[in-house]
């Protein structure tokens, strides 16, 4: 039996990985890859990675950690997390069980995608799934927001600040109705087409534009130097959805310290309900889960 299972290889399941290897825990980290979200990044004519707040060194040192130890990595996805009388049972994709006295499920969420034409071929090559990572970037330049819900009328609201034009493709203007919306329809720079739909990425190297469709069914084309996807979140919190308190959007309820309703389990990341789905915030809160744990297994090693 482990002392501790980490449920994912993304910023935070890899730094609460190394803080609990430190802490000369008995840990696996479990996970399909290493480095979750940082895999992805934005690529874009005018980006140096200078320029950007990525916290790659950080993650990268972890990732090259865990590559070399290899005794304490799993890659494999986890299907289910289960309560047993000694502590968890953990279910890997191929039917594995593995036990262990606590958890710390850092699995991330994933992106709610348009399903069009030209959206893979674009992916991370002027059309990405994060305006909050890259919108300063955006300085007198023209930018679409794909999405009607919080992420996305919080994106078009802090470009709006910087960039010269916003498009704001919104299925409906109900969202609008918040402080935020409501600051956002006020803006001269900002365009919102309710009840337009993307149906085509188009361009070169890079996404250079989209093609909409109107209510009436009329086609048009959006010239942009990104594109961002906003439309919803969806945390990979099923397997531990019967265990633990979930929001109304699914994702894990944690204290400041990380941990769940039930003791023995915490959470990090962009799997929980905490604030912002940046990597630094991610790392912080996988050392404030690894922390967590361990003054709880203090009390059962």
């Amino acid at each position: 039996m482990y002392d501790l299972i980490v449920v994912g290889g993304g910023p935070a399941g890899l730094t609460a990985t190394i803080y609990a290897i430190r802490k000369r825990i008995n840990v696996l980290m479990v996970s399909k890859d290493l480095g979750g979200k940082t895999n992805f990044r934005l690529a874009l004519p005018w980006i140096e990675d200078y320029q950007v707040i990525r916290g790659l060194e950080v993650v990268n040192k972890f990732r090259s950690e865990l590559e070399y130890l290899d005794y304490a990595r799993h890659m494999e996805p986890v299907d289910k997390i289960k309560k047993s009388n000694d502590g968890f049972v953990v279910e890997t994709r191929g039917g594995g069980e593995l036990e262990t006295k606590a958890v710390i499920i850092a699995t991330g969420a994933k992106q709610l995608r348009l399903n069009v034409p030209g959206e893979k071929e674009f992916m991370m090559r002027g059309l990405c799934y994060s305006a909050l990572s890259y919108a300063p970037l955006f300085i007198d330049r023209t930018t679409v927001v794909v999405g009607s819900g919080d992420l996305a009328i919080r994106s078009a609201a802090e470009l709006a600040t910087i960039a010269e034009r916003v498009y704001l493709i919104s299925s409906s203007k109900n969202e609008l109705s918040s402080i935020i919306g409501k600051k956002i329809m006020e803006k001269d720079n900002v365009t919102i087409l309710e009840g337009h739909e993307v149906i085509e990425v188009k361009g070169d190297e890079f996404a250079r534009s989209v093609i909409v469709k109107d209510p009436k069914g009329n086609i048009s084309e959006l010239q942009a130097d990104a594109t961002f996807i906003e439309m919803a979140l969806i945390p990979n919190s099923q397997m531990a959805a019967d265990l633990v308190e979930l929001d109304d959007q699914g994702r894990i309820l944690v204290d400041c310290a990380n941990c769940t309703n039930l003791p023995g389990i915490y959470a990090a990341g962009d799997v929980t309900s905490g604030f912002a789905e940046q990597v630094l915030v991610a790392v912080g809160e996988g050392a404030k889960a690894a922390l967590s744990a361990y003054e709880y297994l203090l009390t059962e090693l």
